[in-house]
């Protein structure tokens, strides 16, 4: 070897060892690489919940089949901040995932000013389930459908109040984008939480809830409400005799999508294996007819259609917000 030829050499030499290097601490290449450690889904409710049941079954069914655990960690906080914030900061590896709901990503930007972009900055994989509003009223009001509701409402402007489960979220901009689109005037009368809300329409303290149907649905024989309305473009399978909100209203729908979205950059494989055995989960008979029961139509939506969803949420969710009178974030 000669003088001159060793410095190629060792040039050479530092490319591989820098291409060994890149291909140690590089991302998993296919699936097959994935999981070999516990996988991170954070949840950004607390415990107990819609989101948190759940993403806890399909975190089990998960489990089961790559045969690590995945562990899911609530981080609770208005807007699920918290929680998208972890995520968007995590390694893109498949190893920290995000389950929740689809206002977080629809919702969310455009009441804060975020430092984050959870559109570009999270890509969604797919959902278990998409959970329904029902409209629930008071039995003593003289209406037994939404469409003589509403007609008794239009004749007594300011005469009527809703209820909500908190403020600024989907319980709130669903119905006030139902009544915006309808013209009717009702007084809102917040609740803190669903329980609360219930409580207040069951004591007679509210007139109107347009809530989550796993927590309405329940009541349905209840003497003291009606339900009147659900908000999916189909009738539930749980309550067939409840007509949708659109056969009144043509083409008003609201729905609580919630699923798994990972890091951007998480290699397609990952995300197509996730993809692949959560639809299957949701598909068996038993889960299907569990989420239906709860009045959650059963997941597995394509990254398309998702994001399609998304786009048609954040328009709605502009309405409602413009309807509501809030400025946008500075």
């Amino acid at each position: 070897m000669t003088f001159r030829s060793r410095p190629l050499m060792l040039s050479a030499l530092l490319c591989l060892a820098v291409l060994a290097d890149l291909l140690v601490s590089a991302p998993p290449a296919h699936a097959a690489d994935w999981p070999t450690r516990p996988v991170t889904v954070i949840v950004p409710f607390g415990p107990g919940g819609n989101t948190d049941t759940m993403a806890r079954l399909a975190a089990q069914d998960l489990a089961q089949k790559f045969g690590q655990n995945f562990i899911v960690e609530n981080k609770p906080s208005p807007g699920g901040v918290l929680g998208m914030r972890a995520v968007v900061a995590a390694a893109p590896d498949g190893y920290t995932l995000l389950f929740c709901a689809s206002s977080m990503i629809t919702l969310t930007p455009q009441l804060e000013k975020l430092e984050f972009d959870p559109a570009k900055q999270l890509v969604p994989i797919t959902n278990v389930g998409t959970g329904a509003l029902v409209m629930a009223i008071k039995r003593s009001l003289p209406a037994t459908s939404l469409p003589e509701f509403l007609t008794y409402a239009e004749a007594n402007p300011g005469k009527l109040n809703f209820t909500v489960a908190g403020t600024l979220n989907l319980t709130h901009f669903s119905t006030m984008r139902l009544f915006a689109r309808t013209g009717v005037d009702l007084v809102m009368v917040p609740a803190r939480s669903e329980p609360q809300a219930i409580s207040d329409l069951l004591g007679g303290i509210a007139d109107v809830y347009f809530g989550n149907a796993s927590a309405v649905l329940p009541l349905i024989n209840n003497e003291q409400i009606r339900l009147i309305a659900v908000s999916t473009p189909e009738r539930l399978a749980a309550a067939p005799d409840i007509p949708t909100v659109g056969e009144t209203v043509p083409g008003f729908e609201a729905a609580s999508w919630n699923g798994f979205l990972a890091p951007a950059a998480t290699p397609a494989p990952i995300i197509e294996a996730i993809r692949t055995e959560v639809t299957a989960f949701v598909k068996t008979p038993e889960i299907a007819r569990r989420l239906s029961n709860l009045g959650i139509v059963p997941g597995g939506l394509t990254k398309d259609q998702i994001e399609q969803g998304f786009q048609q949420e954040r328009e709605a969710y502009a309405i409602a917000i413009k309807a509501a009178g809030i400025p946008p974030p500075d």
